[in-house]
C-alpha cells in the first residue's frame, strides 16, 4: 500500500517509453524474489514485523524513477535500475557471511558477469547504443551512488523504503513531501548531488535515517543477520547448495530447501531463527557494522 503510493509519486503510472523494455530483463526480474530486508521476512515475527513485502526489484525500480524524475539521463537511469543486480538471496546477510560488515559490497563483484550474460538486456542496450560498461560502473554517477554522508538515489530510496517497511516512521504524507522536495544541486566537490529545497524535509530524512542506523546497530538485528549467515554458510559447507546458487534460487525456495534437510545442526539454527524471542537476544559484542550517517544539502548547502 505505502510502496504503491511511493511509486505513484515517482511517476510509475507514466513510465518513460525507453524504460519499459528494460523492466523485462531476466536478470532484473530475478530480484522480485529477493527481499529488501535481507531474508528477515522469514525470521521471528517477535523481532521483525514488516509492514509489507518489499523486494530488491522494487528498490531498483524506485531508484531509477528517482533518477529519471531528477535528471532524465538514460544511462544514469539504467545504471540505477541495475545497480543491485548482483544481490544474492538474503542480500547483505551474505556480506556478513563474507565478513564484510562495514562496506557490505562483497557481492558486487558479480555485477559485470550477470549483466553481460543477460542476452535480452544486451540486445536492448545495443538497440539504444548504450555501452554496457556505463551500466556496470554505476558508481561513476554521483546521482546513483555517492560516499556518505552525501545523498544519492540509492541512499534516499533506502531511507524511504526502510522507513515505510521496518522503522515505520514515514507515512504517505511524508513520502509525497520528500519526493516533491528532492532536486539536484552542485555540492562542494562540484558533483551533482540530490538534495532538498526545504530544511524541514531534510531534517525529517536525517531523523528517519538515524532511526534506521539504530535498528541496524541493534543487538537483535546483528544477532539475526549473523544467525542467517551461519545457516547459509553451514548449508554451503555441507554442500546442500553451492555459493553460486544464491544467484539462481528465490529466497523462498532456498529457505524451504534449508528446512527440508535432515540435519539436526541446521534445523536447530533454523528453529532459532524462526522463533527467537526479542527478550532472549544476548547482549554480546557487536561487529563493526556500516555507519549510516547522512548530511544532506538544503538549497545547495549542507544541513549541518
Amino acid at each position: 500500500m505505502y510502496l504503491q503510493h511511493y511509486l505513484e509519486q515517482l511517476g510509475y503510472s507514466q513510465l518513460p517509453n525507453f524504460l519499459v523494455k528494460y523492466l523485462k530483463a531476466p536478470s532484473l526480474l530475478r530480484l522480485k524474489d529477493i527481499g529488501y530486508f535481507c531474508g528477515m521476512d522469514y525470521a521471528s515475527k517477535d523481532i521483525y514485523n514488516f509492514k509489507e513485502y518489499i523486494s530488491r526489484y522494487d528498490h531498483s525500480l524506485s531508484v531509477c524513477l528517482i533518477i529519471y524524475k531528477l535528471t532524465k539521463n538514460k544511462e544514469e537511469v539504467l545504471a540505477g535500475l541495475f545497480h543491485d543486480i548482483s544481490t544474492p538471496c538474503f542480500s547483505h546477510v551474505i556480506d556478513y557471511m563474507n565478513q564484510d560488515y562495514v562496506k557490505q559490497e562483497s557481492t558486487e563483484a558479480y555485477t559485470a558477469h550477470i549483466l553481460k550474460n543477460d542476452k535480452y538486456l544486451m540486445q536492448c542496450l545495443k538497440e539504444d547504443k548504450i555501452d554496457i560498461d556505463n551500466i556496470i560502473n554505476f558508481k561513476k554517477y554521483t546521482i546513483v551512488d555517492n560516499e556518505r554522508p552525501k545523498v544519492c538515489a540509492d541512499r534516499i530510496d533506502g531511507v524511504i523504503l526502510t522507513g515505510i517497511g521496518w522503522t515505520k516512521n514515514i507515512d504517505k504524507n511524508y513520502i509525497s513531501k520528500i519526493v516533491q522536495d528532492m532536486c539536484v544541486f552542485k555540492n562542494e566537490y562540484n558533483e551533482n548531488e540530490i538534495g532538498f529545497q526545504t530544511k524541514e524535509i531534510a531534517e525529517k530524512v536525517v531523523e528517519v535515517n538515524e532511526s534506521i542506523d539504530i535498528y541496524c546497530h541493534s543487538y537483535e538485528d546483528s544477532y539475526m543477520m549473523q544467525l542467517l549467515a551461519k545457516i547459509t554458510k553451514l548449508a554451503i559447507d555441507k554442500k546442500y547448495i553451492m555459493y553460486e546458487e544464491l544467484y539462481s534460487y528465490t529466497e523462498k525456495k532456498l529457505f524451504e530447501l534449508f528446512k527440508k534437510q535432515n540435519d539436526r545442526e541446521l534445523q536447530k539454527l533454523i528453529n532459532e531463527f524462526e522463533n527467537k524471542k526479542l527478550i532472549d537476544i544476548p547482549k554480546v559484542e557487536l561487529p563493526e557494522v556500516k555507519k549510516r550517517n547522512l548530511n544532506p544539502l538544503v538549497n545547495g548547502k549542507r544541513l549541518k
